[in-house]
């Protein structure tokens, strides 16, 4: 009989495929002997079988009522008894942290008839009704789907009407009245009064549990943090402990390090009589740790010593929920924690120096998108600003966009092209969605494990919370502080590092780990200024960096089209050049040579364009090669359609109607222009005349840029310098088309070589974005001595998309629709997309043993698809200079993963 339900005896951090991160690690601290309510855990497998049938698995409930029993047996007291009753909290725990995303109840048990067993117990009849108006509250948002507002207003307006300034104000009988109140809003919305049946409550939170696994913000954050929608979630119950039992309880979360900075210490948030759901969610603001010490030193202490456990256990950073119980410190749960970018890496070579961890594991601690985040730009200290608070620093940035008070709106805008940052009293899961739209979230309220710091830090999304000067009036677009008042739309600063919030505009300056990879270590340090922190971090992104240098086997280069690029791709690391657009340097004034050698009707005409324009092409190698000198520069000959040189076919129609509507002249050069045009218009020119077909169709095309780069070279060989260029060939479906013009190219080759006196190498090789090229590469590599995959065509051609178009028109239907998870133009579709390539280097070794294999656009610099490069045993990426540190790091991390995975076959 399959298993469903598991005690958290049974459980370990190794079953978190089948028991969800929360279960493992309540069945691991529960091993280790810390003070957990005991409980139970019922299993993915369960939620995957309710979401594939639309009900649970006839086994489940014997098994849960089982595990009740236990509980029951545990305690000695019953579950929703009416004397000394056992309560329990229903929660959610997927195998990935997912925080706010799914739902939680607690109390579950609690009736009109436990409730009075539960403050005789207690002795706090407050603390009773307390409860149960949560129970209530939670269960109908949660498990009933009646919108949580009506419950809040409500207690609002009980507040208001007792002048109560908090919820811990209302009295045992203001709860009394508000219970039946929420009881009434129960009926009114589902015609049904609330639940008395302990066990009915179980069953339908559990359920509740599994369905808000595809509730729209689940789905938007899974999409995000590129989690499997298959994957389902856990429940986990568990016997209720209470911090709202008075001044000697209360709740918590706490850090075993900063996960804002890394910094070493003790950082979290205490609420004195809560329950956790109230620091989470932010609605009030929160003690620090040490204030915690102040009121109960006894569990400080003891909660103290169980945070160096749990680091200890974990090697790393511990995110801990506990609960305090008149003096008895509980541990709720404990997970490997979310951190900002800057703190992983000084949690990363800080646990080195420790000897918990060794440097290939501080390199899988960190990640490419966490760099880049470093990378990012900070505001000018020196700059002038106006600074309307200063609250706290949740997850680091400079951001700065028009203020916005709703989700809604920053989606909306930001779909405009505005830069937005979401202002709110405190953001709740239904918040995602804006949240991801923001370039910054500002809060009133909240702490650093608010749900705002949560997932802002997880996100890498600029954070300020509990920013309590503010008055946020969200139903008049504006938020006052001081004597200013911040209408919707208006410029606002805020920085992450800081918690300081800025009027306006302000100024943004490189940041340091940014000049340390574009200029070096010592400049960097340099530039720091004495600020201990900012040097501490260049330090362990320079060790890690380092690290990932010493142990990749991928090759990073650059794409990079003159000498500007090539000379920043080589000062962040780049060990070539895999990708020069040779296009790119026919823009400008240069458009009209190439535009005279397209329209060319004769060879004396076509002659001398090609002369005009061949020592203008050799500069420009000659200028890329001393940049990269010593280093393989890969020289993409040209690839565009023709009409991208030429004018627009509407616009100079139109031009030409309107003149001769005017009884204009127009010049026979201008038709014959126009005659062109509409020679060369084609419907689809992305699948038209372009890559090789241009070269064969168009003469001396090629053989000019062959020329330039075979002169350029032998003159920097002459120079005593070591240029090393590659031609390529773009386009390429056939053997036929590669070797007509690597025939033309050698022979160019050779002429240059005798005529210069220099011995030219120059290889020859051509891109792989053909399905058909892909699948015919050991013919091909009968021509070709390298290939470089071109992922971005190969994408277009092997789906059927036009990148420009779909981007923008139905790739977010799709993603809506869990089509994509990511876009394949943005991460490789390694199933499709990645098969074609994958035979591709398989064919093109069969026939060439020794070819090189490489991969340039924008895959090259995705970390996900560096890694699925690194497997299929590509020599190299390549991307945009500015992302090769990304592309260092990542290939390192991709070797170590292909280490480990091979010492565990």
């Amino acid at each position: 009989m399959p298993k469903y339900v598991y005690s958290f005896t049974e459980g370990n951090k190794d079953l978190k495929d089948l028991l969800g991160g929360k279960g493992a690690n309540l069945g691991e601290m529960t091993g280790l002997g810390l003070p957990v309510p005991p409980g139970f855990t019922i299993t993915t497998e369960a939620c995957r079988f309710y979401m594939h049938h639309g009900y649970n698995p006839e086994e489940l409930a014997g098994q849960v009522t089982e595990a009740i029993d236990n509980l029951e047996a545990t305690f000695g007291r019953k579950l929703g008894g009416d004397t000394e009753p056992l309560l329990v909290s229903v929660r959610s725990g997927a195998k990935f942290s997912m925080p706010g995303m799914m739902e939680t109840v607690l109390n579950v048990g609690l009736n009109d008839q436990s409730v009075l067993g539960l403050a005789e117990f207690a002795g706090d009849e407050r603390f009773a009704w307390d409860s149960y108006r949560r129970l209530i509250q939670m269960f109908g948002k949660t498990v009933l789907d009646i919108d949580g507002e009506l419950f809040a207003g409500a207690l609002e307006a009980k507040k208001k009407a007792v002048g109560a300034e908090t919820d811990v104000d209302l009295t045992a009988q203001d709860l009394k009245e508000l219970v039946e109140k929420f009881k009434v809003i129960v009926v009114r919305q589902t015609g049904a009064p609330f639940p008395q049946e302990p066990r009915a409550q179980v069953e339908a939170a559990v359920v509740a549990v599994f369905n808000s696994w595809n509730t729209d913000r689940a789905k938007v954050y899974r999409r995000r943090e590129r989690i499997s929608d298959e994957l389902g979630t856990a429940v986990n119950v568990q016997s209720m402990v209470f911090g709202n039992l008075g001044p000697d309880s209360g709740t918590g979360v706490a850090f075993t390090r900063d996960p804002a900075t890394g910094h070493t210490g003790a950082y979290g948030d205490y609420l004195p009589n809560a329950q956790g759901e109230d620091v989470v969610a932010g609605i009030r603001n929160t003690l620090s740790l040490d204030d915690m010490a102040k009121i109960d030193r006894a569990s400080y202490d003891q909660l103290r010593q169980i945070m160096s456990t749990l680091e200890n256990h974990y090697r790393d950073l511990c995110d801990i929920e506990f609960t305090v119980e008149r003096g008895k410190l509980w541990m709720l749960q404990t997970r490997v924690g979310k951190r900002t970018a800057a703190a992983a890496f000084r949690i990363a070579v800080q646990l080195v120096d420790e000897g918990l961890i060794n440097m290939d594991t501080a390199l899988e601690r960190v990640t490419g998108d966490q760099l880049s985040n470093l990378m990012f730009p900070q505001f000018d200290p020196s700059a002038k600003k106006q600074l309307l608070t200063k609250a706290m620093a949740a997850s680091p940035g400079a951001a700065v966009g028009q203020a916005v008070f709703d989700s809604a709106t920053a989606v909306a805008w930001a779909a405009d092209g505005r830069t937005v940052i979401l202002v709110r009293r405190e953001t709740n899961p239904d918040d995602l969605s804006g949240m991801i739209a923001s370039a910054g979230i500002l809060t009133a309220r909240g702490g650093k494990t608010s749900h705002a710091a949560v997932v802002a830090r997880g996100m890498g999304t600029t954070c300020v919370v509990g920013a309590d000067a503010l008055d946020v009036d969200p139903a008049g677009r504006v938020f006052r502080v001081g004597g200013a008042t911040v209408a919707e739309g208006e410029l606002i600063a805020i920085d992450g590092s800081t918690g300081e919030v800025f009027l306006g505009d302000v100024p943004v300056v490189p940041s340091a780990v940014f000049q340390y990879v574009d200029e070096g270590l010592d400049k960097a340090l340099a530039a720091t200024g004495g600020d201990g922190s900012a040097a501490e971090l260049v330090m362990a992104v320079h060790r890690i960096l380092g690290h990932a240098d010493a142990v990749r086997r991928l090759k990073v280069r650059a794409n990079a089209d003159n000498g500007e690029d090539a000379a920043r791709a080589r000062r962040m690391g780049a060990q070539g050049i895999g990708l020069c657009r040779t296009e790119h340097q026919f823009l400008g004034n240069r458009r009209k040579l190439i535009e005279r050698l397209i329209l060319a009707h004769d060879a004396g005409t076509r002659a001398e364009a090609l002369e005009a324009l061949l020592p203008l092409q050799r500069q420009d190698f000659i200028d890329l090669f001393t940049e990269m000198d010593g280093l393989h520069t890969t020289v993409r000959l040209i690839d565009p359609p023709l009409h991208e040189f030429l004018p627009d076919l509407t616009q100079l129609s139109v031009s030409i109607a309107q003149r001769e509507a005017r009884g204009d002249s127009v010049s026979e050069t201008e038709r014959e222009l126009l005659a062109a045009v509409e020679r060369s218009h084609e419907s689809n020119p992305m699948l038209g005349l372009r890559g090789v077909r241009l070269g064969l169709t168009v003469p001396g095309l090629f053989a000019l840029q062959v020329r330039a780069i075979a002169e350029a070279t032998a003159q920097l060989i002459r120079a005593g310098q070591d240029p090393q260029p590659e031609i390529m060939v773009p386009l390429v479906g056939s053997y036929a088309e590669l070797d007509l013009v690597r025939d033309e190219a050698e022979r160019i080759i050779k002429e240059v070589s005798e005529s210069e006196g220099e011995i030219l190498s120059i290889p020859v090789g051509c891109m792989i974005e053909l399905p058909r090229a892909a699948l015919t590469a050991d013919e091909i590599a009968r021509a070709a001595e390298f290939f470089s995959f071109g992922t971005n065509d190969l994408t277009q051609t092997t789906w059927g998309f036009s990148r420009d178009d779909v981007e923008g028109g139905f790739f977010g239907r799709y993603m809506e629709l869990g089509i994509f998870q990511v876009s394949p133009f943005e991460t490789i579709d390694q199933r499709g997309v990645g098969q074609l390539v994958s035979r591709g280097v398989e064919l093109g070794r069969q026939t060439r043993p020794d070819i090189g294999l490489g991969v340039c656009g924008e895959h090259g610099g995705d970390p996900a698809s560096i890694h699925f490069f690194n497997r299929v045993g590509l020599d190299y990426v390549s991307c945009s200079p500015f992302r090769v540190p990304i592309a260092r790091l990542e290939a390192g991390r991709a070797a170590v993963a292909v280490e480990e995975g091979a010492g565990t076959a």
